[in-house]
């Protein structure tokens, strides 16, 4: 097959000066420690509603003064908060940050991936428990709680993904994560909705979680797997296998992979059956 590297690709000069001048004021901010409910406020309201940021907003009409009132984190709350098991002061430290990320997104702004990448990665160390070099995030990307999610080096993490960390997700090394795919920590007992289990869900390092895919809570998804479109991961993916499927299962063995990949492994039901039945080599 084909192989199709990205391209090098930057906007004008004047923009790319621009963008750099903005996000370095908002890097040194967030370094100098200001206060982050104001900082949300003040970026937000230069993003959406310049012409009012030095207005009286009692003499605005009131869809106006509601609409300026969404500016400043404060005035809202957001799902996870709601959680009973959450870390309200960890929460707290990181809500204006998530407000932030999430209406820039929502914005002109959110769209241009030259900024969008280079804004939300200024952001992500304050947000996420770890994060490592060269993280690149598109827009539309929602965490739970952030403080709960790490990130290795090297991860791509495309549109529309949701990220539900508030039982723990770790994404490895050079993780890609393609749009649209949700990868959950947390479930519910199918007989009472507030019985919630908080399981970690761990994605090895080199793994590909593909178009519209989902991890359910607790799984393991194995160095060099991959979990295919639109499939459904209830179980953990062994390493260099790609899984499809719903529920997802083993189809094949990635040609690169070491002998070990290979190996039987006996499920622990007693059964004596292989998992990852019908893997076979590339």
């Amino acid at each position: 097959m084909p192989i199709y590297p990205l391209r090098k690709l930057d906007p004008s000069a004047e923009s790319v000066d621009l963008y750099d001048r903005w996000l370095g004021e908002l890097a040194e901010a967030l370094e100098r420690g200001d206060d982050r409910w104001e900082l949300c406020r003040r970026t937000l309201t230069g993003i959406y509603h310049p012409h009012l940021a030095d207005a009286d907003a009692s003499r605005l009409p009131l869809a106006a003064q509601a609409a300026l009132a969404q500016m400043d984190a404060r005035n809202v709350t957001l799902e996870p908060e709601y959680y009973f098991e959450v870390d309200v002061e960890k929460f707290n430290e990181r809500k204006p940050l998530l407000w932030m990320w999430q209406m820039f997104d929502k914005s002109p702004l959110g769209g241009n991936v030259h900024l969008g990448v280079r804004f939300r990665r200024t952001l992500a160390p304050y947000i996420l428990k770890r994060v490592g070099k060269n993280f690149k995030c598109f827009h539309f990307v929602e965490f739970s709680y952030g403080y709960n999610l790490e990130v290795g080096d090297d991860v791509v993490v495309h549109r529309n993904v949701l990220l539900d960390d508030r039982g723990g997700i770790v994404l490895g090394d050079k993780v890609s994560i393609s749009d649209y795919a949700n990868i959950y920590s947390h479930t519910h007992s199918i007989v009472d909705q507030a019985d919630v289990s908080n399981l970690p869900t761990i994605i090895g390092e080199g793994v590909r979680i593909t178009y519209h895919a989902t991890v359910l809570a607790g799984t393991h998804v194995g160095e060099n797997g991959m979990v295919g479109a639109m499939a459904l991961a209830t179980k953990d993916v062994r390493p260099y296998h790609v899984n499809v499927g719903i529920p997802a299962k083993s189809v094949r063995v990635k040609p690169n992979a070491p002998p070990e990949a290979y190996k039987v492994v006996l499920r622990g039901d007693g059964s004596g059956a292989p998992a990852g039945a019908g893997a076979g080599e590339g």
